[in-house]
């Protein structure tokens, strides 16, 4: 058998049931009836509750309970939320102050949740929540990220959650004394609002002793786990499901407050309660992305080698510690911090600073994104004040293919990569022989042309193992449970089209079975691009199972011994014997004969390491100087995902994550005002790419298959994000350089641009 299967572009059979209107969406599979939620949120950044009367609102028509922090506790649930924090540089703990579901006599951030008023429709519930009295003596706001300010929490009086580093920093700090050249570069990475398409929601019943809790997320068991812990419930009275979703990006992969408090309003009144945010609602509550700046730095010998790099780093955590908030910026980071390059000393710190914002957490990449930025960004600053052109300044230093497996700086292990092949094939796909002649005939109009590339590497997160259940029906069709969660990925697609390729079992016979927390005992979700990799491996090893089961049984119908009996991909066969059963038709005999033990498989599997996608992006932008107003002309993109099961699922990934990254990079910014009002609530405000805004994406596959898994297989989910910051970014500064721009930050909006290119000033 083919381990890796057979890489056809197979069209995903989910969205003909998604263009049709035929998805199955929180809302609508929403029970009917179904009592509603709605929440009252703060006002304000900062200030302590002082009058929170909800007299009338509980006496409100249709309205069926009110509920505040107080009452959550008095039913004796556990209302702090889960978060995980680093150790500091001295190895003490980072600050860890308790976030409530509701506020705790302060808030903190505008939209955090004071109250949840449940009532028979949503108009009564949103009209009983203005008839609370909500009286907030405010205090001052912290936005800035340095340590100092308001303090928002006891815990951390500097404001100041962790300081937390990575490597040697002395010997660092020698390398840097003796370089021959230093260059350093300042990055900011603005904060974005994931805005998936479908907001948050969820709905919860409770029947026969049952919580019954459906929400669009990624993954349904850290959410039983946690509603079984928070609601002192046995796990198994939490039964999860997770219907279609409408894009997660990791935002989506959390608990938020407004689960808890629907579950227990659910057990609590014995009826259907269902919450659904709205979008400005969303742009208040849901995480964050980014949200960082950076000081990087690097060393060269006189060959332009890398001798060093060093980065500092602060990051905006928001108002509390997210799930996840405090290890993305530093553990995640740091999983790609020295790139494709052969850097041998490094040091990186990154403090955690508190502000009056909403909390930031995994988007996209989670952490290596900002990574890859960062480094990218001052690998290009490098080549410009070197005098060297960056693709040669890249070929330089990248790890040689002869030198892997390579162990990185920071612990980790690249197994296989051929970078220089990468760049080489994108340098021929982007055409970067016609590029002078471009930007000569942009120049003849006015206009500046610039080109940035940037090699990135991802690392492959999340838990190594993961199962898979191969079920025959008695309709000839075939189910596979599997533990990962789709969120527009196309998993339903690929899935099967994987366990085609591995059993001849047409494609079109078998249906994805996933996010049911009782139809599948255990599973890790999606997120880290773990997807793909993690639940092949585990189908390869239910193959495994399937084949040993029926080999006996085959044996004996065939007339053979065991050891006589394969199976081919497609077929069981045996010298001697002229029966080659595929593998459905040894489920119908197994049916006929009454063994009912063979039309179930499973097993679990887990990878021996993670794996690590590459590729290069190179991207042209054009700016016109009069107007700043820029577009994104050309983009090119050459990918090592090693073995590709469905190379149009891939590419578009790719795509998405790409567009992800020119929204933020060209668009995307979250603004507050002084007093951490967000002024970026809605889409009139807050910019999303459209179609017009995106050129045509190139797209390359050039495999280097990993040795972390029997498919050879990379993760692509993220990578497409993980390149285009910084190749956009370098392209707007390499078109402004001889305009005397030394430093240009994202988003690169018109008005940026152009004030910066009028007066010489930098765009940051």
């Amino acid at each position: 058998m083919e381990k890796f299967g057979k890489s056809q572009p197979v069209k995903r059979v989910e969205d003909v049931r998604f263009l049709t209107g035929h998805g199955r969406y929180i809302e609508d599979c929403a029970p009917s009836g179904a009592l509603r939620a709605w929440v009252l949120r703060s006002p304000v950044a900062h200030g302590a509750i002082s009058t929170l009367d909800l007299q009338e609102a509980r006496a409100a028509e249709g309205v069926q309970m009110v509920l505040t922090l107080a009452d959550l506790q008095a039913a004796g649930m556990t209302t702090t939320m889960d978060a995980t924090v680093v150790k500091n540089r001295d190895g003490s703990d980072g600050a860890a102050p308790e976030r409530h579901m509701l506020a705790n006599g302060r808030v903190r951030f505008v939209g955090e949740p004071i109250a949840v008023v449940i009532a028979d429709t949503l108009e009564q519930a949103r009209d009983a929540g203005e008839l609370i009295e909500l009286d907030i003596d405010d205090f001052p706001v912290k936005l800035d990220l340095t340590a100092g300010g308001e303090p928002l929490h006891p815990e951390a009086p500097e404001n100041s959650a962790f300081d937390w580093g990575m490597g040697d920093e002395a010997a660092t700090k020698a390398a840097f004394d003796a370089a021959a050249h230093t260059v350093s570069l300042q990055v900011e990475d603005n904060r974005i609002i994931v805005n998936a398409m479908e907001p948050r929601g969820c709905f919860a019943t409770w029947e026969e002793d049952r919580l019954h809790f459906t929400y669009g997320g990624q993954g349904v068991w850290g959410a039983k786990g946690q509603l079984a812990a928070k609601l002192h419930l046995e796990e198994e009275a939490v039964h999860v499901v997770t219907p279609d979703v409408g894009g997660g990006f990791g935002m989506k992969a959390m608990t938020y407050p407004e689960y808890f408090v629907v579950a227990y309003a659910a057990r609590a009144l014995g009826k259907p309660v269902f919450w659904m945010s709205d979008r400005t609602e969303a742009m208040l509550s849901d995480n964050g992305g980014r949200d960082l700046t950076s000081l990087a730095e690097l060393a060269f010998d006189k060959d332009l080698k890398i001798t060093a790099y060093r980065v500092q780093t602060r990051c905006n955590l928001g108002a509390y510690n997210s799930q996840f908030g405090q290890p993305i910026q530093t553990q995640l980071f740091s999983r790609v911090l020295a790139g494709v390059y052969d850097i041998k000393t490094a040091w990186l710190q990154v403090e955690g600073i508190y502000t009056n914002t909403t909390q930031v957490d995994a988007y996209r990449g989670a952490g290596r994104p900002e990574a890859i930025y960062v480094l990218e960004r001052v690998m290009d600053r490098a080549a410009r004040e070197l005098g060297v052109d960056p693709f040669e300044l890249h070929r330089r230093n990248f790890i040689a293919p002869a030198n892997f497996p390579y162990a990185t700086v920071t612990g980790e292990s690249y197994d296989v990569g051929d970078f220089g092949m990468i760049l080489s094939r994108a340098t021929v796909a982007a055409d970067m022989a016609g590029f002078a002649a471009r930007r000569a005939a942009d120049a003849e109009t006015g206009k500046l042309r610039g080109v940035g590339l940037c090699y990135y590497i991802e690392s492959i997160l999340g838990d190594p193992s993961e199962g898979a259940e191969v079920e025959f029906l008695e309709d000839g069709r075939v189910n596979i449970y599997v533990g990962t969660q789709s969120n527009g990925q196309g998993h339903e697609t690929v899935y099967a089209q994987f366990l085609a390729d591995q059993t001849g079992i047409p494609a079109e016979m078998i249906s994805t079975i996933q996010g049911d927390s009782d139809r599948i005992a255990k599973g890790g979700g999606t997120g880290g691009s773990r997807s793909v990799t993690t639940q092949a491996n585990a189908t390869l090893a239910t193959v495994d199972v399937m084949v040993a089961a029926f080999t006996p049984f085959l044996a004996e119908e065939m007339g053979v011994e065991e050891e006589a009996v394969s199976f081919d991909g497609e077929t069981f066969r045996a010298p001697g014997s002229n029966l080659t059963p595929s593998m459905l038709e040894a489920a119908e005999m197994a049916r006929a004969q009454g063994r009912v033990d063979l039309l179930r498989h499973a097993a679990r599997a887990q990878l021996p390491g993670r794996s690590f996608p590459n590729g290069a992006h190179i991207a042209e932008v054009v700016i016109d100087p009069e107007t700043g107003v820029s577009v994104v002309d050309r983009y090119t993109v050459v990918d090592d995902f090693g073995n590709l099961i469905n190379p149009m699922l891939a590419e578009g990934q790719v795509h998405g994550g790409v567009v992800q990254g020119l929204g933020q990079a060209m668009m995307e910014h979250v603004v507050y005002d002084d007093e951490g009002q967000l002024l970026t609530a809605t889409f009139m405000d807050y910019a999303l790419p459209r179609a017009d805004d995106v050129p045509m994406i190139g797209f390359t596959s050039e495999p280097v298959p990993s040795t972390q898994n029997p498919m050879g297989m990379k993760g692509c989910g993220e990578a497409g994000t993980v390149g285009a910051l910084a190749a956009l970014a370098n392209a707007v500064q390499d078109a402004t350089w001889d305009q005397g721009l030394r430093k240009v930050d994202m988003p690169f909006t018109p008005l940026k641009l152009w004030e910066a290119l009028q007066d010489g000033t930098e765009a940051a």
